[in-house]
């Protein structure tokens, strides 16, 4: 059996006000484009499918579009969990007569418990979940953490392995051990809310959601599979894709999508920015995260280079404002009072006076000493 592993869509997400559809819906072709290709017997949807619990309506608009695609017309199955953004019980209206079609969707901890048999393989769906749910389940008082809620779903899937089968799990939480980025909510409090990935060793696959890079988990039979677009600049340098499980050989491999706007770091003056000999080598449409050399104010600066580079997600300076005097270093007494203005100007406004305010400052001046003259 093949399978794709995909999660984190979080349709409706913003990137720093920015709208994200056109990016999600282009993320959402190449994936189409992938499982044909590759001709996948279902996709695995490992939570996180929208950003929010009270998606816009929008946005489920957009999300029922893009399973209609898969399912019904591309009669791929699905197979979907909740994640922590997701509302669980929004997600299962309808979960029943879904399978109709082959699309699963799991949004209790119950459903984990209910295998679903497919050619060589065995999936196991278990949706984000508080460790009360667990304990409630289990009508177990003493399971309190997240790590000890994992370990007893594991330990009742187990008992339904089927030996001749493989085993895969479909889970949305944080594996100790894993990197984060700053797109993703903290599931960790002190590190109660992660699960060990020796708990999960019995499994041939684990198909995780929640972490928004692929890189974050480095595990033989484990892996997140990334996001399918980049939701912070800490995600910048960070290769999207889906990955292709092949369960004959219980190997995958990783293929990558092309972002529609790219999300890149900027580090550089205001000078060279504004050089169309620097910025003709660069994507002007994708979105900018820029920190400024300079120290000096430069007036309408994110009016100025946003002519430039529309999509400013953020702005910053290196090192902030810098005088070059303190007041006591100025010699009032015996100083030529425009040498004295372009020095004050310099530590007050942290900029050099300009040909126009020069004059008109020799101007006044000229005027007032007239004025004193008897």
């Amino acid at each position: 059996m093949r399978f794709l592993h995909t999660a984190d869509w979080h349709i409706g997400r913003r990137l720093h006000g920015f709208d994200l559809t056109e990016s999600q819906a282009d993320a959402f072709t190449q994936i189409e484009t992938i499982a044909k290709a590759e001709k996948v017997d279902g996709i695995l949807l490992a939570g996180d499918l929208y950003d929010r619990g009270l998606p816009s309506e929008s946005s489920v608009e957009q999300l029922n579009a893009m399973i209609e695609q898969l399912n019904l017309t591309d009669q791929i199955p699905i197979y979907a969990i909740s994640g922590n953004h997701d509302s669980a019980i929004r997600l299962a209206t309808g979960a029943q007569w879904f399978k109709a079609t082959k699309f699963y969707m799991a949004t209790d901890i119950k459903d984990a418990f209910d295998p679903i048999t497919v050619g060589d393989t065995q999936i196991f769906l278990l949706p984000y979940f508080e460790p009360f749910a667990a304990a409630q389940y289990f009508d177990d008082e003493s399971i309190v953490h997240l790590d000890q809620a994992v370990a007893a779903a594991v330990a009742k899937m187990k008992t339904l392995f089927d030996p001749d089968k493989k085993h895969i799990l479909e889970a949305h939480f944080f594996v100790s051990g894993s990197t984060t980025t700053d797109s993703e909510t903290q599931l960790t409090v002190g590190g109660l809310a992660s699960v060990p990935l020796e708990t999960l060793k019995d499994f041939d696959y684990v198909a995780l959601g929640h972490l928004h890079g692929r890189q974050a988990l480095q595990a033989d039979n484990a892996s997140y599979s990334g996001s399918p677009v980049k939701f912070s600049l800490s995600e910048a340098t960070q290769e999207k894709g889906v990955y292709i499980l092949d369960t004959e050989t219980m190997t995958r491999e990783f293929k990558p999508l092309t972002p529609l706007r790219d999300v890149q770091l900027l580090h550089e003056s205001f000078e060279t920015l504004i050089d169309p000999i620097f910025y003709n080598g660069l994507d002007l449409d994708n979105y900018y995260g820029i920190t400024l050399t300079d120290t000096k104010p430069i007036p309408n600066v994110l009016a100025r280079l946003r002519e430039i580079y529309p999509n400013i997600i953020t702005l910053e300076r290196e090192k902030g404002y810098q005088a070059s005097l303190r007041p006591s270093a100025l010699n009032v007494k015996h100083q030529d009072p425009m040498a004295l203005l372009e020095q004050f100007y310099e530590l007050v406004a942290k900029d050099d006076l300009s040909d126009q305010q020069k004059q008109w400052a020799e101007d006044a001046l000229k005027k007032a000493n007239k004025e004193v003259q008897p």
